[in-house]
């Protein structure tokens, strides 16, 4: 049986990516002054320095003025970050930067020069530069999609199903009827011949079988490993009749005794896979939120939801486990004044941020009544990222579109496993 090797990611880290990506593909450029910079793994900073420095001197061709500024500002900071660096990162590097307006807008010329660095999550192989009105993101985009897919076929003489574990779902992509007749002959025929004929049915199953099996897991999806169930020894007939082309024979990471074939059988044997599959993500996301469950089931005290609850029991190390979905779009705002220090704060949704943002900033602090309240704004991940640091809490953002992502929106789509129970002594 095959043994898949699953890289590990973090889940806090790649939803970051995914966040900035949504936040730059929604940026546009007054012109083509949007530059990006996809440096490769193992490329010399020094050889991306004198191209960058080159493309300068072009840009000074630039008719527009304002145009020629921001696209020379702009190559200028790209420059003066890579300065920064003795050497490219071990995967690579993505820079975007440009001449963006202020949040809310702002008359022509406000544009404020900003830089974006990116770690990729996977190993980059592509050099790219582009000076456009859009950043271009779909390399990186590319690169979040998880490519560790397993397929699964559930299998026995009535009836045969395929499924597909990729990222954040299984997907049962179809299913079919054998055609082969019951193990119980009719009345008028030998029972030698009847079972000739049923063999000979059962062939041309499972021949059908592999043919859809080849197409969808070579052909459509580039499985990385194979699991098949069903109930009774169909299963393993079709294993040894060697029907399987032998790219797939070798992909067989496990077989599984299940009630079911089948479109209800991709389900099941998903269901018995969290042994075989620990290490891929969706899993691990499953027995989270399963572990969550059960201890605020249990009443045990272990297991906490609401946000405001969780941030206070972050703060007095009493969080163990803090399991957040992606689709939680909630941000902390902060209004701190320079003068006392008074700090005022509001987590909220997204639309609610600029609004809160110049209440903070047109009123004056409660404290000391000045008017010089300094306003910040947080994604709810950052915020609590850095409280769990203080503590070492674990942090995992998981799939809100996942069946378990959509159990724990149950709970106002954020929970968290204690160390404790805080209504006893410790």
């Amino acid at each position: 049986m095959k043994k898949i090797d699953v890289e590990k990611q973090d889940s806090v880290k790649l939803y970051k990516i995914r966040k900035t990506l949504e936040e730059l593909s929604q940026k546009s450029g007054r012109g083509t002054e949007l530059i990006t910079v996809y440096i490769p793994k193992g490329k010399q900073l020094h050889e991306i320095i004198n191209a960058l420095q080159q493309e300068q001197g072009t840009a000074d061709n630039i008719k527009s003025d304002l145009t020629r500024s921001h696209v020379v500002d702009s190559l200028g900071k790209v420059v003066q970050r890579l300065k920064m660096y003795k050497k490219t990162p071990e995967r690579g590097l993505v820079m975007f930067c440009g001449a963006l307006p202020p949040e809310g807008g702002g008359p022509l010329g406000s544009e404020v020069v900003t830089v974006w660095e990116i770690d990729p999550p996977k190993d980059l192989n592509q050099y790219l530069y582009r000076c456009d009105d859009h950043f271009h993101v779909d390399i990186l985009k590319d690169m979040l999609k998880d490519d560790n897919l397993i397929g699964f076929l559930a299998i026995d003489a009535k009836d045969a199903g395929w499924g597909l574990l990729h990222g954040e779902k299984i997907e049962v992509l179809s299913q079919t009827g054998s055609g082969v007749a019951g193990k119980h002959r009719q009345g008028g025929q030998s029972a030698k011949r009847f079972q000739k004929l049923r063999e000979m049915e059962l062939t041309y199953y499972f021949n059908r079988v592999a043919e859809t099996t080849r197409e969808y897991f070579i052909d459509i999806y580039p499985i990385k490993g194979l699991i098949i169930s069903g109930p009774g020894p169909t299963k393993e007939d079709f294993i040894n009749g060697n029907y399987l082309e032998y790219r797939l024979q070798n992909m067989i990471i496990n077989t599984i005794d299940a009630s079911y074939s089948g479109a209800e059988g991709i389900r099941e044997a998903f269901a018995k896979s969290s042994d075989i599959l620990g290490d891929f993500r969706m899993v691990e996301e499953k027995k989270l939120v399963e572990d969550l469950f059960r201890e605020v089931n249990s009443h045990s005290g272990k297991g906490s939801y609401g946000l405001q609850e969780i941030i206070e029991y972050l703060k007095n190390n009493v969080v163990k486990t803090l399991i957040i979905t992606d689709n939680t779009n909630l941000h902390r705002v902060e209004g701190k004044c320079k003068r006392c220090q008074h700090i005022q704060e509001e987590i909220l949704e997204r639309p609610l941020v600029i609004p809160k943002k110049t209440e903070y900033t047109n009123n004056p602090c409660p404290g000391c009544k000045a008017m010089e309240v300094e306003v910040s704004e947080q994604d709810i991940v950052d915020y609590l990222e850095l409280l769990a640091a203080k503590t070492g809490s674990q942090l995992e953002v998981i799939s809100g579109s996942a069946e378990h992502g959509n159990m724990l929106a149950s709970l106002g789509k954020v929970g968290a496993i204690l160390r404790y129970n805080p209504g006893h002594a410790k």
